[in-house]
C-alpha cells in the first residue's frame, strides 16, 4: 500500500452504522477518504507510518447528523429576532459560536431549517474562507410561510398563492439553499398561532417542492396538526418536521410516499420541563404541554408502522442548546429504539434524507472520513453520547477538528476547504 498521506486509527471498537455488530478494528484514510475499515490490525501498512493512533478500545462511530437546527437562535426563553443591521451582524457571530459547539458535541453535519436574512449563507461562506469552523452545513435560507403564519417574525418569508410560493422557493435556491423549508401549520413559538391550524395550502407547498426537486434539492415541512401533516405529505415534501399530532391516516400516507419524520423530541420536552418559571411565555408552554403526550404516542405508532425517521433537535429554540444535540438519541431510546437504531437514525438514515449517503453516514471504504471517538460504550448506555467530555476526537473530511486528548480546538485558515471545498460535498 502506498504509505503517502496515510492516517491509521486502530484498536478501536467500531460501530460502522451499517447494521454490523461492533467489532475491534481499525480505519485507514488518505487525506479525506476512508481507504479501509475492518477488524483487527490493518494489513499492508508499515509500522513506521507517521500518523497512527492507538485508540485503546475507545468507540469509533460515524459523525453524527442533526437534520433540524436553527444556528442563529440561542435557546433563550423568549425569541429575539435580529431586526436591525447590527443585530444581524451579532446573529452571524452567534451562529458561528453555536456551530462550533455543535461540532464539539460530535455532530459533523447539520441542516439549518430556517434563518432570517440569509445569515446561514454568510456563515457557510465564512467557513469556506477559513474564518470559522463549523459542521458541514445544509441550509434552507428563509422558511416559506403564509402572511402572518408561524415563523414570520423570526425565520420566514411571507408568501401567498401558488405563484408566490414558487417565486420564494426559487429565491432561496438562487441564494444557495440545499433545502426548501415550508410552514404547513401553526407552531409553538409564534404568538397567536394555534399549533394545529393548517397554514400553507397543499397547492402552495407542491409548487415550492417542485422547484426544490427540479433543482436536485430537498424540501421539508414544519407540521404539527394532523391535516397539515397530510397536506405536506401529499405536496411531496421529503420530510415532515415535528409531526406531534400525526394520526393513523398521516402515518399511512408517510409510508405510501416514503416521507421521513423528524421528531424533534428535545424541543417540546425542554419547553415543558423548564416552563414559565424559566421565563418562557405562558402561551408557548401551554401549547407544548398540549403536544407532548401526542408526540410520544404518535412517534411510537409511526415507528411501529415502519415510518422512516432521522434525528433533528430544533436546537436554538427555548432551552434546546446547541452542543446538547445528542440528547435526542437518549429520547429516541426512551421511546423504544435500541441504541443501534438510534445511532443509525443519526448517521445512515439522516445521510439518506439529506442525499449525502453516497459519501457519508456509514464507515465504509470510499466514503469521507467523518467520524467521532467516544469514551464509553453507547450500545450499553446511549447516554455516553450526550456527555461532551466523552467525545474525545471529531474528524471532519479527514481532518481532526476536535482533539480533547491534546486539548486542541483548532480554528482558522487551516480548515478552509472543509466546507464544500476540497473533500466537501
Amino acid at each position: 500500500m502506498n504509505q503517502e498521506n496515510l492516517s491509521v486509527w486502530h484498536n478501536a471498537n467500531i460501530i460502522d452504522a451499517t447494521g454490523r455488530a461492533p467489532y475491534l478494528g481499525h480505519v485507514v484514510m488518505r487525506n479525506e477518504v476512508l481507504l479501509h475499515v475492518g477488524p483487527g490490525a490493518p494489513e499492508g501498512v508499515a509500522a513506521s507510518t507517521a500518523n497512527q493512533r492507538d485508540l485503546q478500545g475507545r468507540y469509533l462511530l460515524p459523525g453524527m447528523m442533526d437534520c433540524h437546527v436553527h444556528l442563529t437562535m440561542d435557546a433563550q426563553p423568549k425569541l429575539n429576532p435580529p431586526d436591525s443591521e447590527q443585530a444581524r451582524m451579532l446573529a452571524l457571530l452567534r451562529a458561528s459560536r453555536n456551530a462550533l459547539r455543535t461540532l464539539h458535541a460530535g455532530v459533523t453535519t447539520v441542516r439549518d431549517c430556517g434563518t432570517p436574512g440569509h445569515i446561514d449563507f454568510a456563515l457557510r461562506r465564512a467557513a469556506q474562507e477559513g474564518w470559522c469552523m463549523t459542521p458541514r452545513l445544509m441550509l434552507s435560507g428563509q422558511a416559506l410561510c403564509m402572511t402572518g403564519g408561524h415563523g414570520w417574525q423570526f425565520l420566514g418569508v411571507e408568501v401567498d398563492g401558488v405563484d408566490g410560493a414558487r417565486r420564494a422557493a426559487r429565491a432561496q435556491l438562487k441564494a444557495g439553499a440545499d433545502n426548501v423549508k415550508l410552514i404547513a401549520t401553526g407552531g409553538i413559538l409564534t404568538p397567536g398561532a394555534a399549533i394545529g391550524n393548517t397554514q400553507l395550502t397543499e397547492a402552495e407547498m407542491r409548487a415550492a417542492v417542485e422547484e426544490a426537486h427540479n433543482a436536485g434539492k430537498i424540501a421539508a415541512a414544519h407540521a404539527h396538526g394532523g391535516e397539515g401533516v397530510k397536506n405536506a405529505i401529499r405536496a411531496g415534501v421529503d420530510s415532515v418536521e415535528h409531526g406531534y399530532f400525526i394520526d393513523e391516516h398521516g402515518i399511512d400516507l408517510m409510508l405510501e410516499h416514503g416521507t421521513w419524520l423528524v421528531p424533534t423530541s428535545a424541543a417540546v420536552r425542554n419547553v415543558v420541563l423548564q416552563g414559565t418559571a424559566a421565563g418562557i411565555p405562558d402561551e408557548v408552554v401551554d401549547k407544548a404541554r398540549s403536544a407532548i403526550d401526542a408526540h410520544v404516542s404518535g412517534f411510537k405508532a409511526a415507528r411501529k408502522a415502519g415510518v422512516r425517521m432521522v434525528v433533528g433537535t430544533d436546537a436554538g429554540v427555548p432551552f434546546t442548546q446547541h452542543g446538547s444535540n445528542l440528547d435526542e438519541l437518549v429520547y429516541l431510546v426512551e421511546m423504544g429504539m435500541t441504541p443501534m437504531e438510534a445511532i443509525q437514525t443519526a448517521t445512515r438514515d439522516s445521510a439518506r434524507l439529506l442525499k449525502l449517503d453516497a459519501r457519508l453516514g456509514t464507515l465504509e471504504a470510499g466514503k469521507l472520513a467523518d467520524f467521532i471517538v467516544v469514551d464509553g460504550d453507547p450500545m450499553a448506555s446511549i447516554t455516553v453520547l450526550r456527555e461532551p467530555e466523552r467525545i474525545r476526537q471529531v474528524v471532519l473530511n479527514g481532518q481532526v477538528v476536535v482533539d480533547r486528548d491534546l486539548s486542541q480546538y483548532v480554528l482558522g485558515a487551516a480548515f478552509s476547504g472543509i466546507q464544500h471545498g476540497k473533500g466537501g460535498l
